[in-house]
């Protein structure tokens, strides 16, 4: 079964440095009904003005994945990593036992991100922070592992049997994905629009995937996907 969710239909939230819109239920924002897909926790898609970010703060048991959408993100924890993630690269926190860290847009521009919580296989264990840059070119019509809990090659570790995609997908090109049973399946377009099983995806459109089924996207417009397939 694939459920349609309108970008205009998400939760959202907005203060003086942050424009966010949820996926799932998230702070404030409550409904019933979509607490979560599988070990897919959140999806958040936030818009941070220059200069601005979130603050030094706490998380434990969860693996956050941050994909940038455009601009840049830099990063900095207690157990002492810094780093910047810039447009299209990915970042993984492994929070395990507690790590407290900040996420700060220090650029001239807005800083657009999808931000996701898996729920981990097992709780505590040491905190973790990684990043990596992806090749842009090789994405063209083609998925490309971001971040793995399934030993995937060059992925970013996660510690859950899940993995988040990406790809991009020129007009008139097609890509397929299959979901096996038992497992759960989220899409949202960072950019562009698909054809998605005969339902059209706009930018910032998800989709939540319930159990086995075959995927077809046919790009429309040029267009970035995030995928992430979990239990």
């Amino acid at each position: 079964m694939i459920e349609i969710r309108r970008f205009s239909d998400l939760g959202t939230f907005q203060n003086e440095w942050l424009n966010a819109h949820y996926h799932f239920s998230f702070s404030h924002y409550y409904d019933p009904a979509r607490m979560g897909h599988g070990k897919l926790r959140v999806w958040n898609d936030d818009t941070i003005q220059p200069d601005t970010g979130f603050p030094p703060h706490g998380h434990r048991d969860m693996e956050i994945i941050t994909y940038v959408r455009t601009g840049a993100i830099t990063h900095q924890d207690n157990m002492g990593n810094k780093g910047r993630t810039e447009a299209g690269d990915v970042q993984v926190m492994s929070a395990g036992n507690g790590i407290q860290h900040s996420e700060w847009n220090a650029e001239g521009e807005d800083a657009t991100i999808f931000q996701l919580w898996i729920e981990p296989s097992q709780t505590g264990g040491q905190p973790d922070w990684g990043a990596k840059a992806f090749p842009k070119a090789d994405r063209s019509g083609e998925w490309a592992t971001l971040a793995s809990g399934r030993g995937d090659a060059d992925a970013l570790p996660i510690r859950q049997d899940a993995a988040v995609l990406g790809a991009t997908l020129k007009a008139g090109e097609s890509l397929d994905y299959e979901v096996k049973a038992g497992r759960f399946g989220y899409l949202v377009l960072a950019a562009g629009s698909v054809e998605l099983n005969g339902d059209v995806l706009h930018a910032r459109d998800g989709a939540a995937i319930t159990g086995e089924a075959s995927l077809t996207l046919k790009g429309i417009e040029d267009a970035e996907i995030v995928f992430v397939d979990t239990i």
